[in-house]
């Protein structure tokens, strides 16, 4: 299983042909994909999609594993995942510290109240989904636009699990600048506040300025200024971790998702050299 490194992008449907056809741009060193929405696909998707497999390191970035539910895990999915994460050798998953079920699927990410209960919840939770994938878990930091039940802060709250549950950290930069902004917060040291050695790779992404005061975590526009003036403060802060660009909806021309990756590389160069110098 090949470790990653540099910088990634969102494998979408309706790249696979042009990628299979005409190969991986030049400048996309990973790919992440959603498992379910590739676990059951037709014969002629399932071997586009092994073919870039095996021409590239792929992450697998789940949507429904609902690791903060108060329903039991489907321990069914979690075994089907690990045998396709084995099947096309990936090496890691990563999930939302959220979840997403109830009675039934919701559809959206629910945010799990910071409690100390929640936090003994989840970190039970993962120690069987690690035990059954026999990877760790990488839990992403999450936007939110509501605290129910709270106890403690983000942060507190964040770095308890991971703690408790001993996994990964998969640091999503646009996600502590919107709820920086929605919940008034300081985005920088909420950041410099997350434990380096738990932290696997970085998501960044664009969003959507609802109001001045709230911002709605879209997926579907470019990266703005400040939320790259964060990822540097998570490189000089945290060093150089492999990055990748989140972008679901709204898919610009293939050049300016390319151009957006350049603009990760460019960070990297920089943060790398700034460190060997210091």
């Amino acid at each position: 299983m090949e470790a990653i490194s540099g910088v990634g992008l969102g494998l979408r449907r309706e790249m696979v042909t042009s990628f299979c056809e005409e190969g991986i741009p030049k400048g996309i060193d990973f790919m992440e994909v959603a498992p379910e929405n590739w676990m059951r696909v037709n014969p002629r998707l399932k071997r586009q999609f092994r073919e870039l497999t095996e021409r590239c390191p792929f992450v697998g970035h789940g949507l429904s594993l609902s690791i903060g539910a108060p329903a039991p895990l489907d321990l069914d999915f979690v075994r089907q995942l690990k045998t396709f994460l084995d099947e096309h050798q990936i090496g890691i998953y990563s999930e939302h510290l959220s979840y997403c079920s109830g009675n039934a699927h919701l559809y959206d990410l629910m945010p799990i109240p910071f409690t100390e209960e929640a936090v003994r919840h989840v970190a039970e939770r993962v120690q069987v989904v690690q035990s059954i994938l026999e990877r760790p878990l990488v839990l992403e930091n999450v936007s939110y636009y509501a605290a129910p039940g709270s106890e403690m802060d983000e942060l507190t709250f964040v770095n308890a699990v991971l703690e408790e549950a001993d996994c990964e950290l998969l640091l999503d930069v646009n996600n502590i600048y919107v709820n920086s902004v929605n919940h008034r917060y300081d985005a920088t040291q909420f950041l410099r506040g997350l434990p380096t050695k738990r932290i696997r790779y970085l998501h960044i992404a664009g969003h959507y300025q609802e109001a001045p005061d709230l911002i709605v975590d879209t997926h579907g526009a470019e990266v703005i200024d400040p939320v790259w003036q964060l990822l540097e403060e998570a490189y000089r802060t945290h060093g150089v971790h492999p990055t990748l660009l989140e972008r679901d909806f709204n898919l610009p021309p293939m050049a300016e998702l390319l151009s957006e990756l350049d603009i990760i590389a460019a960070h990297q160069r920089v943060a790398t050299e700034q460190r060997a110098s210091a």
